[in-house]
């Protein structure tokens, strides 16, 4: 009888897979199998740590190398901050020497001479450093030579006025100090008083005449101009000036202080008096324009907005717009009518008010100034051009 080839071939196969189980359940193979695996493993595993301490290694590698070049850096800044102290020392040791030869080393100058004063700044050019320097005038602008009307002028008087905001304003350069030591001199030599001066910085130093004189300086004497402000109250002033009002809480300060019975002076970076009642407002966030457009209605006394134009032979001579504030001017802050003041300033020369467009055309009238500079330097241009032709055609 012959055998199932099929099922011999499925026989020998069994045969053979009971034979590879008893191989491998073995004892000593399985061991060795077991050890193959945990050593195949273990390496897999040294291999990844390697790589892992390799790449440490490398990276701190390149966290050495960003020290070292930051190193460098540092060293290369400090030898540059060290040359500038060397710089900024030499010129100091320079500008002395001059300032020193500018104060006692003129034959000129006696015993009871006084030194100059100078308004300086140092800074520096493609990394060079260098210094500006303004001398102070020594003497003060004659109140007269400003030819401020007389209605003006007494407001600006503590005899006639005891109380108000007076501003001073104009561009950087358009003897806004010069203005407001001049009218310091008038009150310091016609009232008896008490006057404190807080500047940054402190250019022409007052003597005391009539009045009694203090000079707080930013920076020195104290904080700011409106922690100085809130300092004088206490202080029992009839006058007080603050060098610049720059930001909301200074203006909100002066103006309670105006408010509080004070007259006092301060300045401003406007073109015109409209443009400084607007300014002094916008400062303000929405909701608190309202109580401070009332407050500056009610404080606000004179605005002087004036600028330095070239004459005819090359000097600079002062040109101004005078608001003397009246009943008319405060309806018109306190009803959001600012637009009509520079009508009611146009139309005020009996209170001393003139416009800008108004002096200039004075000037060229009197032949100060050319056509071209009254032309170049007015705020309203078309207003400027009608009186300026109005002039022409009556010539």
């Amino acid at each position: 009888m012959s055998k199932n080839p099929v099922k011999e071939k499925n026989r020998l196969l069994k045969a053979r897979l009971r034979k590879s189980a008893r191989f491998f359940t073995h004892p000593p193979v399985l061991i060795a199998a077991i050890s193959i695996a945990l050593i195949i493993i273990l390496i897999s595993v040294l291999a990844i740590g390697l790589e892992n301490i390799y790449s440490g290694i490398k990276s701190y590698n390149n966290t050495l190398d960003s020290l070292a070049a930051s190193y460098s850096t540092i060293n290369k800044e400090l030898d540059a901050r060290t040359a500038r102290l060397s710089s900024a020392e030499l010129l100091l040791n320079n500008t002395n020497r001059i300032l020193s030869t500018v104060y006692f080393g003129t034959a000129d100058l006696g015993e009871k001479e006084e030194a100059n004063r100078f308004r300086g700044d140092i800074y520096y050019d493609n990394d060079v450093l260098v210094g500006n320097f303004r001398r102070v005038n020594r003497e003060l602008f004659p109140i007269e030579n400003l030819n401020i009307p007389e209605p003006v002028l007494k407001r600006l008087n503590l005899r006639h006025e005891k109380s108000g905001l007076i501003l001073i304003t104009g561009i950087t350069g358009s003897g806004k100090s010069t203005t407001l030591d001049s009218i310091i001199n008038l009150n310091n030599e016609e009232n008896e008083g008490h006057i404190v001066i807080i500047s940054d910085p402190l250019e022409f130093i007052h003597k005391s005449k009539k009045c009694i004189i203090r000079h707080r300086e930013v920076g020195g004497d104290v904080l700011s101009f409106r922690e100085g402000t809130i300092q004088a109250l206490r202080q029992d002033p009839d006058i007080i000036i603050v060098g610049e009002m720059r930001d909301a809480p200074t203006i909100a300060t002066v103006l309670e202080a105006t408010d509080s019975g004070h007259k006092v002076f301060t300045t401003l970076h406007t073109s015109s008096a409209v443009e400084s009642i607007h300014r002094i407002i916008a400062e303000f966030l929405p909701e608190e324009q309202e109580r401070i457009r009332l407050r500056l209605a009610d404080t606000l006394s004179v605005v002087i907005s004036q600028k330095l134009v070239p004459d005819r032979d090359n000097k600079l001579t002062l040109v101004k717009e005078i608001l003397s504030v009246t009943d008319s001017v405060k309806a018109a802050i306190r009803n959001k009518n600012i637009g009509e003041i520079y009508q009611m300033i146009t139309d005020g020369k009996k209170y001393g008010m003139v416009t800008m467009e108004q002096d200039l055309h004075n000037l060229y009238t009197k032949k100060i100034i050319s056509r071209e500079t009254a032309l170049d330097f007015s705020n309203n241009r078309k207003r400027i051009e009608q009186l300026l032709s109005f002039r022409e055609i009556c010539v």
